[in-house]
């Protein structure tokens, strides 16, 4: 990185190359010909399209859709994009008449008061330039109305509308099949698509030209249509729930500032469903005993009297208290904390307790803020970032309300955009106007002072790549949703990253990070992560005499004596020394190779690329068949290798979830709202998706658009339906 910044210190804005003289030859052109035939003298399509010089290529742009054309056949574009309908808000009323209005008129009124035929004058290159051009009272902007004049006397010429096509007629069976699939594309959005969608003009032309009938679907599709398809989703989920021999409570929402909170239930087969919203405050305002006792309601509610189906919680809150309570209350139970929330809370430790990230945080801070601030120096940023990164944004700075560094999230996206116009800022700072204002101001001197400086480029990419390390477990733990055994290996493989790897790099010392991570661990470290580890047969390690084994040696001699304790506290009184007798002899003989093998065999994600176990259940399956000699520990062991190490189940859509809590005083429309969360919740669940919409939205619109005019072309260039 230094190597980088040190060759941007020393290189001076160039200016960007003029585009090809012959794209812009061909651009002046068609602006001339454009320019022409909104005054007149050209063909009617250029009211719509509008050239452009993207890239140093010609395009041409429509008005009404925003939609990109090659501009080598303006003619064929007109026709297949306005006159065949593929642009979605043409008119066709605006197509000029045979003999148009406009034309008359300009032929009625030349210089000279000579008459001329249309033929004589229309295109024509020697036609007489003292013929004036139509001018109207309101501008260009009178041309479309006076197309769609012209467009009505023709239609009294000829009532018959050629552009009118019949509707198809479809059967009873077909229209409500069609209204289920939109009903069901409703519910499953979960509000991304807003219920006023149904009676917008445009959506009720759109089903009619399918034939579908428009009036009465909005109470179709929200009144009993929704409560049919709730009470199927719910009778659903319940059945799977109650043929399950056990299952796992996760809640998440807890630390939203909406309050909303999701609960969802984890099942031995690998699949989970949705159960139920709670609006908690917001805010961090709920007690630990109102969780308390929300989680117990919950328990009691699906299981009834045999509530040792619950084998425990995972939530992003209340490890402390209210899960330690239940835990004590219920010793079969295992409560643990979500380990996204305990890899955040690592990057709060570190902000806080490394002076590197407050050294790093004021500095960039002094940086965005002048840049952001002061005008000369403000258009200079914005002028080169377009030019070298084709962006024309400020440097995003946390609220002045936000305490930076218990909350580093809202720094993080300034130093990725401090580190990414790193040679953009150099720039900046080598400008005379800069090095003028570097004279009388101290503060731009103070500025030029720390981006010319080498250790602040190194202390920034240091601090930016360790959140970056984090915030990528935290992603990765988000997609594949980790069991609790998992969790020691995936805090060692941390461990190493960061005090083996990150500390060499940057030259920090180890000795204050090793501290962080391990407080960190130890507050998020539950003695079921242990257990799980070394029950579990995808983590058994192959000895020198080809056996499989648990890796006890993996272990401290503490996390020895968790595992035992776990495991007799787990157990009934009477089974207690049973299950230590049988884990002593998993311990010395382990699992045969062969199922060993099977159990950690692995394949690659056609998706992600990455290598993933071929069979995550064969785990518990291995217990519950090959195993049946350890009758007492393995009665445990499939209990604890299925408990899922994090609460974060499905991502719902936060404006609709926030329009939920707005509106909780009304009973009706909560209900409703409700309803549509269940059934959105249960179809993502369903097909195991996680992602949230409105980040896929904007990762959508935030990839690049260089291939949008092809496309564009592909689309006009295609056949009509």
């Amino acid at each position: 990185m230094a190597s980088t910044v040190a060759s941007a210190m020393a290189s001076t804005s160039a200016a960007e190359p003029d585009p090809d003289a012959a794209a812009r030859k061909r651009y002046e052109g068609l602006l001339t010909v454009r320019t022409r035939a909104i005054k007149g003298k050209g063909a009617w399509y250029w009211a719509h399209l509008e050239p452009m010089l993207l890239n140093n290529a010609v395009k041409l742009k429509c008005s009404l859709c925003d939609s990109l054309f090659s501009a080598s056949n303006p003619s064929r574009t007109a026709s297949e994009h306005l006159k065949r309908g593929a642009c979605p808000n043409f008119n066709h009323s605006s197509l000029p008449s045979p003999s148009p209005i406009s034309t008359v008129l300009s032929h009625s009124h030349s210089n000279n008061g000579r008459k001329r035929t249309s033929t004589s004058t229309s295109n024509s290159p020697n036609q007489d330039h003292s013929v004036q051009h139509l001018v109207l009272s309101g501008g260009k902007d009178d041309l479309c109305a006076l197309a769609v004049f012209e467009d009505s006397v023709k239609k009294l010429k000829s009532p018959r509308n050629l552009s009118h096509v019949a509707p198809p007629e479809l059967t009873k069976d077909q229209v409500n099949s069609a209204v289920e699939l939109l009903a069901d594309w409703f519910y499953e959005s979960c509000g991304s698509v807003p219920l006023s969608a149904l009676e917008h003009p445009k959506f009720q032309s759109f089903l009619t030209q399918l034939g579908l009938p428009v009036t009465l679907l909005r109470r179709e599709i929200y009144g009993s249509r929704l409560d049919d398809r709730f009470g199927l989703a719910k009778a659903e989920s319940e059945t799977r729930m109650r043929d399950a021999m056990f299952f796992q409570v996760g809640c998440d929402g807890w630390k939203g500032e909406d309050g909303v909170v999701k609960f969802i239930v984890n099942l031995p087969n690998g699949t989970s469903v949705f159960n139920k919203v709670v609006f908690g405050g917001g805010g961090g305002v709920v007690s630990s005993k109102y969780a308390e006792e929300i989680l117990w309601e919950l328990v009691s509610g699906v299981c009834g009297s045999d509530v040792q189906r619950c084998v425990g919680v995972v939530a992003d809150r209340f490890k402390g208290k209210a899960l330690r309570n239940l835990e004590v209350q219920n010793h079969w139970m295992v409560n643990v904390a979500c380990q996204v929330q305990g890899f955040m809370g690592l990057i709060k430790d570190f902000s806080i307790g490394l002076p590197l990230f407050s050294v790093v945080t004021e500095n960039c801070l002094k940086v965005a803020n002048f840049i952001n601030t002061e005008s000369q120096v403000r258009s200079s940023f914005l002028r080169y970032r377009m030019q070298e990164l084709e962006c024309a944004a400020l440097v995003r700075v946390p609220s002045p309300k936000c305490h930076v560094l218990k909350d580093f999230t809202s720094v993080f996206p300034m130093l990725e955009d401090i580190l990414s116009c790193a040679a953009v800022i150099q720039m900046v700072v080598l400008e005379d106007t800069f090095k003028v204002a570097c004279m009388e101001d101290p503060l731009a001197r103070e500025v030029a002072g720390i981006v010319q400086s080498e250790g602040f480029w190194n202390e920034l990419e240091a601090v930016y790549s360790l959140v970056k390390l984090i915030r990528g477990v935290v992603q990765d733990i988000g997609a594949e949703r980790p069991l609790i055994g998992r969790c020691l290996p995936l805090w060692e493989e941390v461990r190493t990253k960061v005090v083996k790897e990150w500390c060499v790099k940057y030259s920090v010392a180890e000795a204050p990070v090793v501290e962080i991570l391990e407080k960190r661990f130890r507050k998020n470290y539950h003695p079921a992560w242990s257990a799980a580890f070394i029950l579990d047969p995808l983590y058994l390690v192959k000895d020198a005499s080809g056996k499989y084994l648990p890796p006890f040696n993996c272990l401290t001699r503490e996390q020895e004596k968790d595992v035992d304790k776990l495991l007799t506290r787990l157990a009934s009184r009477e089974e207690a020394h049973v299950v230590l007798m049988e884990l002593m002899k998993w311990r010395s003989e382990g699992l045969d190779p062969l199922y060993a093998q099977a159990v950690q065999m692995k394949q690659r994600d056609p998706v992600t690329g990455k290598m993933k176990v071929a069979n995550p259940l064969s785990s518990r399956l291995v217990w519950e068949t090959c195993l049946s000699e350890f009758k007492s520990l393995g009665k445990l062991a499939v209990r604890l290798i299925f408990l899922h190490g994090t609460s974060s189940g499905f991502k719902s859509n936060c404006s609709f979830i926030r329009k939920i809590s707005a509106n909780k005083h009304s009973r009706v429309s909560l209900e409703r709202a409700l309803k549509v969360v269940y059934i959105a919740a249960h179809a993502k669940l369903e097909r195991r998706d996680f992602s949230n919409e409105e980040e896929k939205e904007a990762e959508l619109l935030a990839r690049e658009g260089s291939d949008d005019g092809m496309l564009a072309e592909v689309f006009a260039d295609a056949p009509l339906l």
